[in-house]
């Protein structure tokens, strides 16, 4: 008897695997605008707030308000996937980056470049929600590994690379620093061409009902405390009647934003995903690796750049190992996800090389040897590789497909939102450390220490005289390992976190029904070959 021909692979639903790739290709570059966007400014803003004769305060915000915004419009982006064309949102993101690139490289001052910035969060939110959402209505859980390695890529590149491309378009002279924000339109435009005739997704013929009231609590909740964040330290206190009010204010947004939503009918961010202990697990952890993700790639050129006297495009160079690390690890565990449907292991690996990465940059100095540092990199790069992505194929694993959108949108949230509170943290332990370093070291060459040792401008070292560079560089470099080993316990929660976080075969369908009827049909022809096989030995 002539066996019948085994049909075309598929992924998912009926998308063969060159379907999946030419419709991840117009993804792949939204998810590598979206990325670009928040890292692209960070070795060119001492030159961008120069010029447009900023302070402190605004270098601080060009950075936060994109992220603000990132992580305010993550769960509206998400739950829109859930009641409309995906395609079209995504679409609809992308135009709104690009509008808000335009606008920011027009700017004429701190505060209009601030304002267009947020405009571009709110586009790169909804490009970082909906590239994963799609991705899980196209693949199955099982086959999504692979895939996930090439998005973790390309976050990886973007991430790590955008200062990178920062420091190159600074240091070319006839580009300048507006092209920082013009770089991503092409990428941005090309994906729209590029989604228009690849992606094919099945529009959700649902109303569209949307639970404002709790958008705008989450929104408002997240936004003071983020304000809170970037302001203490700076403008007030830590401990301060300004912090108490911001505090609690968030508190009280908060817990109104989950009054309402337990309420609602058709929340934002739905109550009852966190009732399964995956999505809560993975969310705390999601937090840890936000931290490590945007810090290490911010800090990380201001230490290039002031403790070792770099230009900003070889501070985006040195950079490489942790770029390389990310791209090997997100690849080849994707894939091995794929061929063996074992997940937990490389999140729990990813956990503890990230903490051991970042415990091992602790030790950094202004003179660390260059090919040791590269190792520490090259290790936290493979911990975020591994980690990253498979949080997010974790949750999804365990939802049906009508709260994809929102549970994917949870991770992206948490994961922004501690990307933003890490950033302000962080940055506000450098300040304050680099101050006290900077005041001990100046005292030790009996220069006095007012006005120089206040941290509030970042210092150009190539013009200060020999031994007062050796004490900048010195200060700067200390304060960096100080900032990396303060994130090092972030990383132990995300260890402990992903510990405790259950196992679950993934699925082999976009569908977890078509699973269930598999397996009892997969029971079903057992059992009857058993009674077969009784038969002919009887």
């Amino acid at each position: 008897m002539t066996q019948a021909a085994a049909p075309p692979r598929t992924t998912g639903g009926e998308m063969t695997h060159r379907q999946v790739l030419e419709a991840l290709s117009g993804l792949l570059l939204g998810m590598f605008v979206a990325i670009l966007s928040s890292t692209v400014v960070s070795n060119a803003l001492p030159r961008i707030i120069t010029e447009l004769r900023g302070g402190q305060s605004a270098y601080t915000w060009v950075v936060t308000s994109t992220l603000l915004a990132i992580t305010a419009t993550t769960p509206l982006w998400g739950k829109l996937a859930d009641l409309t064309s995906k395609k079209m949102l995504v679409q609809l993101s992308l135009v709104i980056y690009v509008l808000g690139s335009v606008l920011a490289g027009l700017s004429q001052s701190t505060g209009q470049l601030i304002a267009c910035r947020v405009v571009q969060g709110i586009g790169a939110g909804g490009l970082t929600a909906l590239a994963q959402v799609i991705m899980a209505t196209m693949i199955a859980p099982r086959e999504r590994g692979r895939y996930s390695g090439y998005l973790g890529a390309v976050m990886a590149v973007g991430t790590i690379g955008g200062p990178l491309i920062g420091g190159v378009i600074v240091d070319t002279s006839w580009l300048g620093w507006r092209w920082c924000f013009y770089v991503g339109v092409p990428f941005a435009v090309a994906a729209l061409v590029v989604l228009q005739k690849t992606l094919r997704l099945p529009v959700v013929k649902r109303p569209v009902t949307i639970d404002w009231w709790g958008a705008t609590l989450i929104t408002a909740a997240v936004s003071v405390l983020l304000i809170w964040v970037s302001l203490a330290g700076d403008r007030y206190d830590w401990i301060s009647w300004q912090t108490a009010v911001m505090v609690v204010g968030a508190l009280l947004l908060g817990a109104a934003a989950v009054l309402v939503e337990t309420r609602a009918a058709d929340p934002v961010i739905p109550p009852r995903l966190f009732r399964d202990r995956t999505i809560t697990l993975a969310t705390v952890a999601s937090v840890a690796v936000g931290v490590g993700m945007f810090g290490a790639s911010v800090f990380l050129s201001q230490y290039f750049q002031i403790s070792r006297g770099q230009s900003p495009t070889m501070a985006g160079l040195m950079t490489l190992p942790m770029i390389l690390g990310l791209l090997v690890s997100s690849t080849v565990t994707g894939r091995v996800i794929t061929r063996t449907g074992r997940w937990k292991r490389y999140l729990v690996a990813g956990s503890a090389l990230l903490t051991v990465g970042f415990a091992l940059m602790g030790t950094l100095r202004y003179d660390t040897n260059f090919w040791l540092l590269s190792t520490y990199m090259a290790i936290v790069g493979v911990g975020l590789g591994m980690t990253m992505q498979n949080l997010v194929l974790a949750v999804q694993n365990t939802v049906g497909a009508h709260e994809l959108g929102a549970a994917s949108s949870v991770v992206a949230f948490f994961r922004s939102l501690g990307g933003a509170v890490g950033v302000s943290v962080l940055g506000a332990v450098l300040g304050h450390r680099v101050k006290d370093y900077l005041a001990d070291g100046l005292t030790r060459l009996g220069v006095p220490a007012s006005g120089t040792a206040d941290g509030g401008t970042l210092p150009d070292v190539h013009t200060l005289p020999g031994p007062i560079r050796t004490v900048v560089e010195s200060a700067y470099g200390h304060g960096a390992g100080d900032i990396f080993l303060a994130a090092a316990p972030f990383a132990l929660i995300a260890l402990i976190a992903v510990s405790f976080i259950k196992e679950v075969p993934l699925r082999r369908h976009t569908d977890p029904l078509t699973d269930e009827v598999e397996q009892e049909s997969t029971v079903a022809v057992g059992a009857g070959a058993a009674v077969i096989r009784t038969g002919e030995r009887g």
